[in-house]
């Protein structure tokens, strides 16, 4: 193998461990209002059902409670994606933890710091 072979082989290696990990999916701004909780999903994939588990935690001084966990499938079309969850929080801090799956499997996962 040539000295350039060697070093093009090594290139593409790079390449492709920096890629590894990369995701399609990612998460925006999470928000409550109106009784919903809303949440941005980005996709810079293909269009497809995703799944899209939320577990919140309400803030007490310095302890948490989980209060509830929900899910749902939704059908992402496009780069920008709005999903409206609905459910009920009373005036406080949470800490929202947000995971995003796509065929079994789990593509990103974020946490956020939101008050009502």
């Amino acid at each position: 193998m040539t000295g350039r072979s060697c070093l093009l082989l090594g290139f593409f290696l790079l390449l492709l461990l920096a890629a590894a990990g990369c995701t399609t999916l990612s998460v925006g701004n999470v928000s409550y209002g109106a009784g919903n909780l809303t949440v941005t999903i980005t996709n810079n994939g293909d269009p497809g059902d995703t799944g899209v588990q939320v577990r919140v935690y309400k803030l007490d001084e310095f302890t948490q409670h989980e209060l509830l966990t929900t899910g749902t499938t939704v059908t992402l079309n496009g780069t920008e994606n709005t999903i409206e969850i609905p459910l009920h929080l009373d005036t406080g801090r949470y800490k929202i933890y947000v995971y995003l799956t796509k065929n079994g499997q789990r593509e990103t996962a974020v946490i956020r710091d939101i008050t009502v």
